[in-house]
C-alpha cells in the first residue's frame, strides 16, 4: 500500500501519457468525507482535485411548476449540496431559495388556486421512503402530511385545489395504494383504492372531481389504465385486457371529461398519443404512424392544444396540435436537446419544459403558444468554462453478434490530443432507458483535459428504439445483451482514433452490472472498470431489493424462483465469475440504497479482494442510489480521475 501511496504522488510529476502535459505536483491530498468510506483507495492527491474542480461547478434547473395567479415558476436547483425549490419571477430573474433542508427536495406543486402553500415531496440520505410534506410560502415552515416511514409518491391536484391524490406503501410495505387527503387539514388522508402490486400511479382527476385515473404499471412493455371512483373506491379498468402485452404511458382526462389522452404501443412498435372513449372505451390513434416514441404529452387546461414531445434518436420534439382535429400547429424552432417536464400555465396559452443538451445543463424555457415566442427562464453555470467549447456527439451504429442494429452517442476529445484515444464506455441504467446526447458534466473534464472518448451504447433493451427491440434482452435472453458489448469492443477495435488496447467500462445500476459483466466476460479486452450501484448477482439482488418493486423487476430478468431461470443467473452472475475478472475495479455504493442494496457491492468487493485482484470501494454512508449530495459526488469524481489515470492512461506503470 505504502509503495502504491508513492507512485501516486510520483505520478503528478511525470509526464502524462495521453494529455501530453505535466500534472502539477501535489502538496496535500484530498481526504473523504465523514460520511464516506473508503477501502483500498489510495489517498488522492490535492492537484487532482485543482485540476477536476471547475467541472464540479455546474449548476442546472429543472421546472417543477407555475405558480397558479402569477406569471412565475418554482424549478430545482442546487446552490449548496441538494437539490431544494427555487422560485424565478421573470424570464432571466434570480432563483431565489425557498426551502433549506439538509436532504434534496423530490418535487414541488403550488396548491392550484392562490398557490399560498406547495406540497413538496422529499426523503432522507437517498433511502427513497419519499415523505409528502405542506410547505408555507410565507412562513417557511413544512409540516409532514405523510407516516414518516412508508414510501409515498405525489400525484395530482384536484382541478379545485382542495385535495391530492397520492400513492403510499403504508398499508403493507409492499403493495402501492391510492390515497386522497387534504393538505390544509391533513385529518382527511384516507385510502381510496387497496391495490395488489408496486406499479399504480395516480394520474389525473376528472373535470368534476368524483373520479382518477390511475395507471398500473406492470414493466415497460404492459401496463393498463383504470378509472377509481373517488366516493367508493371502486376500480373499473378502462384498457382492455389484450393477448399481445400492450404499454400506456401517461394519462389525462379531456376537458369535457368524455375521453382520456394518454400514448399507448397498441398496434405499433412505438408510443403513439391515442384518445380513449370513456362510453365506450373505443380507441383511435391522435398522431400517424411515426418511428419514434411520443415521450411525454399535456393537453392544455383549456382542452384545446395538445402538446407532445417524441424522441428522435434520443433527440426531444415539440409538437403542437389542435386536439380536437389533430391538426398541426406552428412550433417555433428550439434548443437541440433532450425536452423534458411540460408543464402549462393555467393561462392556456404558455407551457414550460425543461431542456438538456451537450453544451447545456439542463435549463428552464417556456413557449407562448399564441404568438409563438420562447422564453429562457434560467441559465444554468458551467464553473467559468466556455459550454461552446464542450464535445457535442456523433450518433454512431455497429452490428451485434447476431446481426441486430445497434447504436450509441460517441463524444470524441478535442484534435488537439493526437493520436488514438483511450476510451471510457459508459453504459446506461434501467435496462428501459436510454444514453440520450446529454450534458456530461463533469464528465467534460475526461474529454478535455484527459482526451479520452466517450461511448454511450443504447444495447437491446433499451427504450426509445421500439417496444420488440426494449423486450429482446428479458430472462435468459440477456445474455445477448452481454455479447452486445463485445460487439462494441469489436467496433471499437476497427476505429482509426480509437484505442482498443485501453478501454475502461464503466456504468451505474443496471449499467453498473453490465460493467461486471464486461469485467468477467471481456477482462482480456478492457483496462479496468468502475461499477457505480450495480448488480453482481440478479437472483440475490432480486431476493434483497425492496419488495414494493421486486415483481416489477422480475418481470424484466425473471423470476429467481424459477429453477432454470435461477441456473442462468447463478452461471453468468459477475459474482460467480470473479476468477475472471482480472483487472482493477472500482465499485461505488449507496448504504441507503433501496433498489440495489449494498450487500450486492460487499460480496462483490468482498470476493475481488479473496482473489488478489485491485479493487478500490466507496460507500456513502448518507447517500442511496447514485451520491445526491456534491460533497459526495465531488470525491467520488476526485477518486475516479485518479483511477483512471492510474489504470486506463498508465500514468503510474
Amino acid at each position: 500500500m505504502h509503495r502504491v501511496i508513492r507512485l501516486l504522488a510520483l505520478s503528478l510529476l511525470a509526464v502524462t501519457a495521453y494529455a501530453g502535459r505535466a500534472p502539477a505536483q501535489a502538496a496535500a491530498t484530498i481526504a473523504p468525507n465523514d460520511r464516506l468510506v473508503a477501502q483500498g483507495i489510495p489517498p488522492i492527491p490535492a492537484a487532482v482535485a485543482d485540476a477536476v474542480g471547475r467541472y464540479t461547478e455546474f449548476r442546472s434547473a429543472t421546472l417543477w411548476d407555475w405558480h397558479p395567479t402569477r406569471r412565475e415558476i418554482v424549478i430545482a436547483t442546487r446552490f449548496a449540496d441538494v437539490n431544494q425549490v427555487h422560485a424565478v419571477r421573470f424570464p432571466s430573474g434570480d432563483r431565489r431559495q425557498l426551502t433549506f433542508f439538509r436532504d434534496r427536495v423530490l418535487d414541488a406543486r403550488y396548491q392550484p388556486t392562490a398557490g399560498t402553500y406547495m406540497v413538496i415531496e422529499r426523503d432522507v440520505g437517498g433511502g427513497e421512503f419519499n415523505q409528502l410534506y405542506r410547505f408555507d410560502v410565507a412562513s417557511g415552515s413544512a409540516t409532514l402530511l405523510t407516516d414518516g416511514k412508508s414510501k409515498n409518491d405525489l400525484g395530482p391536484w384536484s382541478r379545485d385545489g382542495t385535495r391530492i391524490a397520492y400513492s403510499s406503501t403504508r398499508r403493507n410495505g409492499t403493495d402501492t395504494d391510492i390515497y386522497i387527503m387534504d393538505p390544509a387539514a391533513p385529518s382527511t388522508d384516507h385510502m381510496i383504492a387497496q391495490v395488489d402490486g408496486g406499479g399504480w400511479t395516480a394520474l389525473d382527476w376528472s373535470p368534476d372531481n368524483t373520479s382518477l385515473l390511475v395507471l398500473q404499471y406492470i414493466s415497460v412493455n404492459q401496463s393498463a389504465l383504470w378509472i377509481v371512483d373517488v366516493a367508493s373506491g371502486r376500480k373499473t379498468q378502462l384498457t382492455p385486457a389484450s393477448s399481445e402485452p400492450v404499454s400506456y404511458a401517461g394519462g389525462q382526462f379531456s376537458r369535457d371529461g368524455r375521453a382520456v389522452y394518454t400514448t399507448s404501443d397498441e398496434g405499433s412498435e412505438f408510443q403513439r398519443m391515442r384518445r380513449i372513449d370513456l362510453a365506450t372505451k373505443a380507441s383511435r390513434a391522435v398522431t400517424g404512424p411515426i418511428k419514434w416514441d411520443v415521450e411525454a404529452f399535456r393537453l392544455s387546461p383549456d382542452g384545446r392544444t395538445l402538446a407532445y414531445v417524441t424522441n428522435e434518436d434520443g433527440i426531444g420534439v415539440l409538437h403542437l396540435i389542435d386536439a380536437a382535429t389533430g391538426a398541426a400547429r406552428h412550433t417555433p424552432a428550439l434548443p437541440v436537446g433532450v425536452i423534458s417536464g411540460l408543464v402549462w400555465r393555467r393561462n392556456s396559452r404558455e407551457i414550460g419544459f425543461t431542456i438538456n443538451s451537450a453544451r447545456a445543463p439542463r435549463d428552464v424555457y417556456s413557449l407562448d403558444v399564441a404568438r409563438g415566442k420562447v422564453d429562457r427562464w434560467t441559465e444554468s453555470e458551467t464553473g467559468g468554462l466556455d459550454p461552446a467549447t464542450f464535445v457535442e456527439p456523433q450518433l454512431v451504429h455497429w452490428k451485434a453478434t447476431d446481426g441486430l442494429a445497434l447504436s450509441g452517442f460517441l463524444y470524441r476529445p478535442p484534435a488537439r490530443f493526437a493520436g488514438k484515444r483511450p476510451v471510457i464506455i459508459d453504459i446506461h441504467g434501467g435496462p428501459e432507458g436510454q444514453s440520450r446526447p446529454g450534458f456530461l458534466g463533469r464528465d467534460n473534464y475526461l474529454l478535455d483535459e484527459l482526451g479520452v472518448a466517450l461511448v454511450f451504447p443504447n444495447i437491446r433493451g433499451s427504450t426509445g428504439y421500439g417496444k420488440s427491440f426494449v423486450a429482446a434482452d428479458n430472462g435468459v435472453k440477456r445474455i445477448d445483451a452481454y455479447h452486445d458489448i463485445g460487439a462494441l469492443l469489436d467496433w471499437i477495435a476497427t476505429q482509426p482514433d480509437l484505442d482498443a488496447a485501453h478501454v475502461m467500462v464503466t456504468g451505474g445500476s443496471y449499467g453498473g452490472h453490465m460493467t461486471l459483466v464486461t469485467a468477467s466476460l471481456y477482462a482480456d479486452r478492457i483496462a479496468c472498470a468502475v461499477d457505480v450501484v450495480g448488480m453482481s448477482n440478479l437472483a440475490t439482488f432480486l431476493e434483497h431489493t425492496e419488495s414494493y418493486r421486486r415483481d416489477l423487476r422480475r418481470v424484466e430478468y425473471g423470476d429467481e424462483r424459477d429453477s432454470t431461470v435461477r441456473a442462468f443467473m447463478e452461471r453468468t452472475a459477475p459474482l460467480n465469475n470473479v476468477d475472471r475478472m482480472t483487472k482493477p475495479l472500482f465499485v461505488v455504493s449507496g448504504a441507503n440504497d433501496p433498489r440495489v442494496p449494498k450487500s450486492e457491492a460487499d460480496q462483490m468487493v468482498a470476493a475481488v479482494k479473496q482473489r488478489g485482484t485491485t479493487v478500490w470501494y466507496l460507500v456513502g454512508l448518507d447517500e442511496g442510489h447514485g451520491f445526491a449530495k456534491k460533497k459526495d459526488q465531488d470525491f467520488q469524481q476526485y477518486a475516479t480521475v485518479a483511477f483512471i489515470r492510474q489504470y486506463l492512461l498508465g500514468e503510474m506503470q
